[in-house]
């Protein structure tokens, strides 16, 4: 679900850097411009970690896509299992460059203690070549019913993708990617306060091995910000990231 093909109108493509941008100055006054992750690293509590999902996204008739996504995390120097992801969706391609979808996640959290996650969600997809790099940008809402927590989390996730093709190597390309998660309210005093939630930023290499086939290998930061599990909040995390995407 991640590998939308590229090219469309830009008019589109603009809207959706916009919402991206609102998305960072609603943190930014949201915290008074002093996000509370805006600290030196020595302060953060840090972790080496590893995650390797696979996506497996099947076209369908008549436009409509189905998509599934299996996430073992690892965490604690990757000595734990620290979660499980698993997130199926049905999407409608409403153009060649963009679509819709409407999905469901079961989360299952084993660190520092177990914990399970239901939720939907809804995104928004699209996706465009400039020149060679090829742009996607995903915008994503969730619906959050978390174990132990009364009440329904809303949460707010955008992501920019880019990928370049090497050109003395065209199966081989370079990635880079951010992610934002912004919570949109609080839920009681165990569950998530509303403002920053955590952010991801990606580099590193795609190896396209066929058109149903290709992975992504690299380094993922990832700085969280979770009152409802006070051993994440302020969590620095230096991950190995092995995904792997299977379109058929």
């Amino acid at each position: 679900m991640d590998r939308i093909a590229a090219s469309g109108q830009n008019r589109g493509w603009l809207k959706l850097v916009v919402i991206g941008i609102l998305v960072e100055l609603y943190v930014e006054l949201y915290t008074g411009g002093e996000p509370s992750y805006a600290q030196t690293a020595s302060t953060f509590n840090q972790d080496f970690r590893l995650w390797s999902p696979v996506y497996l996204t099947v076209a369908l008739p008549s436009s409509f896509l189905a998509y599934m996504e299996v996430s073992p995390r690892f965490s604690n120097d990757v000595s734990d299992l620290d979660q499980i992801v698993l997130r199926p969706a049905l999407g409608y391609e409403l153009t060649e460059n963009l679509s819709i979808w409407q999905g469901y996640a079961w989360v299952s959290n084993y660190q520092p203690s177990h914990v399970e996650e239901n939720l939907v969600y809804q995104q928004l997809m699209y996706g465009r070549e400039v020149a060679n790099f090829a742009i996607l940008s995903r915008t994503r809402l969730e619906e959050r019913w978390i174990e132990h927590v009364d009440g329904t989390a809303v949460r707010f996730r955008h992501m920019l993708r880019g990928m370049y093709p090497l050109p003395s190597a065209p199966a081989w390309a370079l990635v880079v990617y951010d992610e934002i998660f912004v919570n949109l309210n609080t839920v009681g005093t165990r569950g998530p306060a509303a403002g920053f939630d955590q952010n991801r930023f990606f580099l590193g290499i795609n190896r396209t091995f066929s058109t149903q086939f290709d992975v992504d290998v690299g380094y993922q930061n990832q700085l969280l910000n979770s009152r409802s599990i006070p051993e994440l909040s302020n969590q620095m995390n230096h991950t190995i990231l092995i995904q792997f995407f299977i379109n058929l």
